[in-house]
């Protein structure tokens, strides 16, 4: 090829990496199933102030369950104003004694402390543990897809606000995973070293089966 013509090409390819979106957003249109790239459009014309705004983080979580955390989120399927801007919001209301358990998501994470004193920490893929005690106005990031939780080891309830890099995170919290299933409980022993017992125990809580 000649020498012109590897440079409009080099060009070409320099200005389609770096180009920006054709539109300014991409409410989602929730009448239509998701795909990996997010949801289709609604129609701009139909839009008002109201669909860029969500109040549903205003208001305190019930913690009244086994871990004693409430998560809200403003997602895609909430927020559907968030669609195609790669990020999202969580509130966090760990009661006194409780934890959003161990667990992963395919994004990067960044919490936010506005009340109370917990320990937070993830898991390195070299089984490195990064954890501290984190108060009001302390931030920490959770890299994708490492597994990562918070404690409340405060005398009253903590408050949290977290951000994450994409609309639909896809969270996975290790207990449910592996106890809110048909998945044997012979092979969940097997694959965990957990007792049967408590196998069974953790079915009976989660409501899976076998």
């Amino acid at each position: 090829m000649e020498f012109p013509k590897i440079i409009f090409f080099l060009s070409l390819l320099v200005s389609l990496s770096s180009a920006t979106s054709v539109v300014d957003f991409c409410v989602a249109d929730l009448r239509y199933p998701g795909t990996p790239a997010g949801y289709p459009c609604r129609n701009p014309a139909n839009l008002t102030a109201d669909d860029f705004v969500y109040s549903g983080l205003a208001v305190e979580g019930n913690t009244s369950n086994i871990f004693s955390v409430a998560i809200t989120g403003a997602f895609d399927v909430t927020f559907p104003a968030l669609n195609g801007l790669g990020l999202s919001i969580v509130r966090l209301d760990i009661g006194v004694n409780g934890v959003v358990p161990i667990h992963s998501h395919r994004v990067s994470e960044v919490i936010l402390m506005i009340e109370g004193t917990i320990i937070a920490g993830f898991i390195g893929s070299d089984n490195t543990a990064y954890y501290r005690t984190l108060t009001r106005g302390d931030i920490m990031i959770f890299p994708a897809s490492l597994l990562h939780f918070q404690v409340n080891i405060g005398e009253a309830p903590a408050l949290a606000f977290v951000s994450l890099n994409s609309p639909n995170p896809g969270f996975q919290t290790f207990s449910t995973s592996i106890a809110a299933n048909n998945l044997p409980t012979e092979i969940i022993r097997r694959i965990t070293l957990i007792d049967a017992a408590q196998v069974r125990r953790l079915k009976t809580i989660f409501s899976g089966t076998n």
